[in-house]
Parts: structure tokens; sequence; C-alpha cells
């Protein structure tokens, strides 16, 4: 009996990991930072901010490149303590300055070149491209960020609020 029960929970784990690995959501995040909205898009799109809160805990961004408008693109580039390297382009769909961005993001090499979702070594199936939705606003002095990231494997998303969380720490560093 107790074989059957095991078994039983057993395939029903590998079942919810293979949902989580297969099916796509979206991840929704959202801070309120004692700042203006002006403040924080300053430290949201400059390179040299970018460069200091773009990455969880523990990552270092080297690279960023950032154009900033509709049309526009960006390619970058963080490190994680073991060294290895994260590169991830994308193209401004929508650019409203102190209000919304809507841009795509996919994993690529150095040279921005995208790299299929299915070839990245990163958990779960990933798209070739994600779409990355930044809305700000601002209520009593202080702005209010919602990041939706649009296609997120389920098996990433605990990790992705958790990155996220750390980098809005970081953002309120800069601040």
């Amino acid at each position: 009996m107790i074989y059957k029960i095991s078994g039983s929970i057993t395939l029903m784990l590998a079942l919810l990991v293979l949902g989580a690995w297969n099916f796509h959501t979206t991840v929704r995040v959202e801070r309120t930072f004692n700042a203006s909205v002006a403040d924080v898009w300053r430290v949201w799109n400059d390179a040299d901010s970018i460069k200091k809160w773009w990455g969880p805990k523990g990552y270092t961004a080297l690279v960023v490149r950032n154009d900033v408008r509709e049309g526009g693109s960006y390619l970058w580039a963080m490190k994680s303590e073991q060294g290895r390297m994260f590169w991830s382009t994308g193209t401004y769909k929508e650019v409203v300055a102190n209000k919304k961005i809507v841009s795509t993001m996919s994993f690529s090499n150095e040279n921005g070149k995208t790299i299929p979702g299915s070839q990245v070594s990163v958990p779960g199936q990933w798209p070739n491209e994600i779409t990355v939705i930044v809305e700000f606003s601002e209520s009593e002095g202080k702005a209010r960020v919602t990041v939706a990231e649009v296609g997120i494997p389920l098996i990433v998303y605990a990790l992705s609020k958790i990155g996220w969380a750390q980098q809005f720490d970081k953002i309120q560093l800069l601040l």
C-alpha cells in the first residue's frame, strides 16, 4: 500500500515539474519608491545606473547598451558570482516618458544575436522572445513601478519574483 501511495505522489510531482517546465505565465512585480517618477525613470534607463541594479543579488552587470526610444534596442549582460555570463537583447516597442515602456527580451550572445529559447541553459522551456511591460505612476511624491514579464516559464516564476525584489532593492539604494 505504501508503495502505491509513494508511487502516486512521485508521479504527481513529476507531472507538476513537467508542467512547470513547459507552461508559461506572466510574472508581475511592483514596488513603491520614496522618490519622484522622474528620478526612478532616470535610474531605470540610464546605462550607468542600470549597471548598478541589473541582475539579482550576486550578479554584476558588465555591459549595458541602451537606446530607449520606440524602435530602439538594448544589449545587456550580467555575470554570476561563478563567472557565468547571461546576455539579453530586445527592442523597445512603446516608450512614453515617465509612464510606460514595452519591450521584447530574448537571450543573446555578446554581439546581440538572439539565441532561440530552446537552446538556453536555464530552467524551463523558454520562448524565443518575451514581452516586458514596465509602468510608472506617482502619488504623493512616491513612484510606483509595475513590471510584467509575459511568457516566463512557470518553473522560474518564484525565482523571477525574488530576482526583481533584489533588483528593486538595488534601485532604492540609487535613489
